[in-house]
């Protein structure tokens, strides 16, 4: 059973944002295609890691990487959606018969065509270093090049700038698409355009946000220097497990929901083969990913908060039973029922989940008796908050162990709560 319930990174409203540099429509959905889909194997993780890393080595290049966006929709549907005769079974006709109109409409549509292949081939295409990609994607770039040389394109780029495009030329030009379109050439050119700007664009993330590629190894998680990258003055932390069950405590307010959030997209963008919100990273590697974070009811299922919760957790159970290896979050896990049995049944899934040595769980809490849950597998982490003043201040500070601070209480006492209800008189 494959699960990726990822909802709750918000991937269209919280992370395309990040790396979306896209010029069209086309190259913004083949970035959010990427973004929704794990690769399944290290191999394909470090193969992307490299192609953008041959992005970057190129970025002399492509850092001014640009065009008319209505060039692009123009030929994009001219060549796919528009019916495009082969003029040159009939040549004669054409010359002769056909409406001025419609042969100013042919010159219009091909000088846009000639106008934007140029551009991309001149600028961008033609002087990229190909030996710093890796093999597979480099000859997605050479059926790119090979695509835009055959339209002549230093020739009709002339023509078209004197105003000379002349019948002949959009004869020559109507069968040399048609030509293509038999083969399938056009499609393949599009997907690989679009693929092209979608990793150019999400490089640009990358870079932009200062993100580094991770490692994989087997032990554990380390991630030195992790920030949330949606916040302004991100506070970094270090945060370095071996064990395959963190639970993670800390009052309200101190930061938990952002720092699971980090950590999500440390792990889940780095299963995408793309940079991460750290100085250095070590993550395992995993083909199963439940982030829980914001919990809500599944008012198409009909399920409360509880529900949904323990069917989440089946899921990932079962998937961890078939061997798949998980990573999962859990936020407040069973906080939608009462205190002792979230209690008791929070203590029975995190031992149980610490026996699953090859996923990876964490689960944020504000039981305090789950202090006194351990094992080997199991390790205990809090977000600092300090007392000034008798009122708290938040750190953002990920530290080892369990926090002592009651800020409910600190805060219901420093509004005075205590005192107005303990009254012995009140208006009736």
């Amino acid at each position: 059973m494959k699960i990726n319930n990822i909802q709750d990174l918000n991937i269209e409203s919280e992370v395309l944002p990040i790396f979306n540099y896209s010029l069209n429509m086309f190259t913004k959905q083949k970035i959010l295609e990427i973004l929704k889909n794990p690769l399944q194997s290290k191999a394909e993780i470090i193969n992307r890691q490299n192609i953008f890393k041959g992005f970057n080595a190129n970025m002399d290049v492509l850092k001014k990487y640009s065009y008319s966006v209505i060039y692009v929709t123009e030929v994009y549907y001219f060549l796919n959606n528009e019916k495009i005769e082969d003029l040159s079974q009939k040549a004669f006709k054409y010359k002769i018969l056909t409406a001025k109109s419609e042969k100013a409409r042919y010159i219009k549509k091909f000088n846009q065509l000639i106008l934007f292949f140029h551009r991309l081939n001149l600028h961008y295409f033609s002087r990229l270093d190909l030996t710093q990609f890796p093999d597979d994607y480099k000859s997605v770039i050479k059926r790119i090049l090979l695509f835009l040389s055959g339209f002549e394109l230093h020739k009709y780029e002339g023509l078209v700038r004197e105003h000379r495009l002349k019948d002949k030329h959009i004869i020559h030009l109507s069968k040399k698409i048609n030509d293509l379109k038999s083969k399938g050439t056009i499609s393949v050119f599009w997907k690989d355009l679009f693929q092209f700007e979608a990793y150019l664009s999400i490089n640009l993330g990358i870079l932009n946000n200062k993100f580094v590629f991770p490692n994989f190894n087997e032990k554990g998680i380390k991630l030195v220097g992790l920030f949330h990258p949606l916040i302004d003055t991100p506070v970094r932390n270090d945060f370095e497990t071996s064990s395959n069950v963190v639970v993670l405590n800390g009052p309200n307010m101190s930061g938990k929901s952002t720092f699971l959030k980090a950590v999500g997209l440390c792990m889940y963008c780095g299963h995408l083969g793309l940079g991460i919100p750290a100085s250095y990273g070590e993550i395992p590697f995993c083909n199963n990913f439940s982030i829980e974070i914001n919990r809500r009811d599944d008012i198409l299922n009909g399920y409360s908060h509880f529900m949904t919760e323990v069917m989440n957790l089946k899921k990932v159970l079962k998937s961890a039973e078939n061997g798949k290896r998980c990573f999962a979050v859990f936020d407040e896990l069973f906080s939608g029922t009462n205190i002792e049995d979230a209690s008791e049944i929070c203590k029975t899934t995190i031992i149980g989940l610490s026996k699953y040595h090859n996923s990876f769980f964490i689960i944020s809490t504000h039981i305090e008796e789950l202090k006194s849950v351990s094992n080997e597998q199991i390790s205990n982490y809090y977000l600092d908050c300090k007392l000034i003043n008798d009122r708290p201040a938040f750190t953002y500070i990920l530290k080892k162990g369990w926090s002592d601070i009651k800020v409910g209480r600190i805060l219901f006492d420093k509004e005075g709560l205590n005192k107005i209800l303990k009254k012995t008189s009140y208006c009736k």
